[in-house]
This record gives structure tokens, sequence and C-alpha cells, in this order.
């Protein structure tokens, strides 16, 4: 054993990849703050009426989407050829398939990622604008990338393709992929960490990436009703707890769930969750003045469909651009609200009415 007054070992003059990721956590994009940067490069390439500044933004957001979701250096990107290097049916996508002296790196896709990739494509407008690759100077990426972090208040090294990198990495771990997958999707190559593949194969490796990123697309797109985010806040009582949390759009649900239940899970603030409320607990007021109730849970949204049946009638209500409710009553009772597609309606339910649920 080393005395107190022993030497301690000097690190490593070449720090490991994994010990890179995880470093300074301060100088990375939590899960939130990626969704909210992804939200603003999607308003920015959709808002320009000219349609040829629409195709190169475009073409950034495709860039942003690869490197914040693959983890994927921006020169992997740039040099990728989509049509070739995208197998939409297997979910996987190939890197560096013209590099000299290797193999293509492979990694698997989400299937929401590879759809949008493959709604962009599709678009023979946009297919012939970008060309055989997504070839675009680095120096102007960088500058893009920078621009739409300070839109979100963001210091603009946030916004660095290397810092979306290293984010993403950073989100992988601390959503429990294990550190050899992690290190496999960003295509790393840590020696002094071979010991972490015996127990993973090449296949083992694919598979567990997979099943992860499509667990974790679905968690991020969820059904109607479901609302994914961060705990912001936890008050506890003698019995129960009241649970909010905040999501990437800014909304604040209130659960209610039991002391037993808060420990069992783990909860605390600032991990993530998802809250959802089953349709028959979502109550409607067709206004557009806030209504005076009990319940803890408001929302002001648009009703954008309305699907009747024999007894019940759906109502679907769209609360932002990304979040949609849906409601379930009787014909009758649904009848005598008035409501009509187009108009303005409150969604309300209590916090006792809410499923909190934990990955």
């Amino acid at each position: 054993m080393n005395s107190p007054t022993s030497k301690k070992p000097r690190p490593s003059s070449r720090p490991s990849d994994h010990g890179r990721i995880v470093a300074e956590p301060s100088s990375c994009l939590d899960t939130l703050q990626l969704e909210r940067l992804e939200r603003e490069f999607r308003t920015w390439a959709e808002g320009t009426p000219r349609a040829d500044v629409a195709l190169s933004r475009r073409r950034i957001l495709l860039i942003f989407l690869l490197i914040r979701h693959t983890g994927a250096k921006l020169h992997e990107v740039l040099t990728l050829n989509p049509v070739r290097d995208i197998d939409h049916a297997a979910l996987t996508m190939a890197f560096g398939r013209d590099a000299q002296g290797g193999e293509p790196r492979t990694v698997p896709l989400s299937e929401t990622l590879s759809r949008e990739i493959k709604a962009l494509l599709d678009d023979e407008t946009f297919l012939h604008s970008a060309g055989q690759t997504l070839s675009v100077d680095p120096a102007f990426v960088r500058r893009k990338f920078y621009e739409r972090a300070q839109a979100c208040g963001f210091p603009k090294q946030l916004g660095s393709p290397e810092a979306i990198r290293k984010s993403r990495g950073v989100e992988l771990m601390q959503s429990n992929m294990p550190l050899p997958a992690v290190q496999k999707y960003l295509g790393h190559s840590t020696p002094n960490l071979t010991s972490s593949y015996v127990s993973f194969s090449e296949d083992d490796i694919q598979a567990v990436t997979s099943t992860f990123l499509q667990r974790e697309s679905a968690r991020k797109t969820s059904a109607r009703n479901a609302f994914f985010g961060r705990v912001g806040r936890i008050l506890p009582a003698d019995l129960q707890a009241v649970v909010e949390l905040v999501t990437p759009g800014g909304h604040t649900i209130s659960s209610i769930i039991t002391l037993d239940s808060l420990n069992r899970m783990g909860l605390k603030e600032g991990r993530l969750a998802t809250i959802e409320v089953k349709a028959p607990w979502v109550h409607l007021y067709p206004s557009e003045a806030e209504p005076l109730c009990s319940a803890e849970n408001r929302f002001l949204g648009r009703i954008v469909r309305l699907t009747r049946g024999r007894i019940n009638t759906e109502c679907v209500l769209r609360i932002d651009a990304e979040t949609e409710l849906c409601a379930i009553g009787t014909n009758e009772s649904l009848d005598r609200l008035g409501l009509r597609e187009g108009a303005a309606a409150w969604a309300v339910f209590g916090a006792y009415a809410t499923i909190l649920r934990v990955d």
C-alpha cells in the first residue's frame, strides 16, 4: 500500500477516448439542450421563402442530424454519399467507404432518422442539389452551427460539430448504453480498453446499439399523450411527492407519485423521464380563455382532428409543433362542447391522472 507521501502516478499523456468524452460535462450540451438545438435547426431550415436558400439550409440540417444522432465526425459526414452509403432496409450507414486502407465504418440508424433522410432524398430537387456527397465547405458548416447555437442562447463553442459529437457520446453513456457499444458507435480506437470488448462480439455490439437507438427514438418521438423531458423539481410530502417535468418545448407537467415509487425509480432533479396521460383522463374546454379549474396541467392548443365512432369521439389537440394530446369522450358529451376542427381549446388533466416512467 502506498504511504500518504507516496507520489501519485502521473496521468497518461494520451488519455483514452472515453476520458475525453466524459471530461468536463459543462463543455457538453445535455439531452434537452440538444433537442432545443435540433428544433432551432428545423425552424431555421424552413424559415426562408427562397427555394435555393431552403435547399442549402436543408443540407446543413441533414449534416447536423447525422452528427447529432450518429456522433459522426464532420469529415465523415461531408464525404458521405447518402444514396450509396445508407441502407434504409437494414437501418445502417457506412462512413468512410472511399477511405484508403480500411473497411468502411458501419453504424446502425434509428427508424426515425432513416425515414427523415429518405424523405429528403425522395425530393429530386434536393437530391440533385446535394450531388454525390454532402460536401460543403467545413468553415461554412461551422459558422452555421455556431449561429444556431447562439440563437438558442448557448456559447457558440457548444454548437461546434466536435462539441455535438462529444455531447452525443455523453448522452449515450448517461442513458446506460454499454461503454464498448458507445466506443464502437463513435468510431473510437482505444487500446487500453480492449478488455472491455471481451464479452461483446461485433454482432453483439451492433445488436445492442441498434436496440438502444430504436428505444431512444421511440421515447423522444413518443406517441400522443406522452411528454419526455427532465425532472425540474420534486416536492416530497409525508406519503407522496409532486414531480414536475420540463419538456424541450418548455411545457411543465406535474405528476403525483408515492414516496416508495420515488425512491424505487431513483428519481432526482435533472433525471430524464416520461409522463403519460390516458386519453379518457384528458378534459377539453373549447375557449381561448384559460379555464377556472383545479387540474394542475393545462395546455392551450388547436383541434386538428375529430374522429367520430358509434359511441365515442376522439379529439386530437395540437399544443405545439411537435406535441399532440388526444382526448376521448362520448359523442353526447363532446357534442355539447361544440367542438370543431381548427378551433382553440384547452386540454386539462390532474397530476393524479398521470403515469411517470423512467428508462
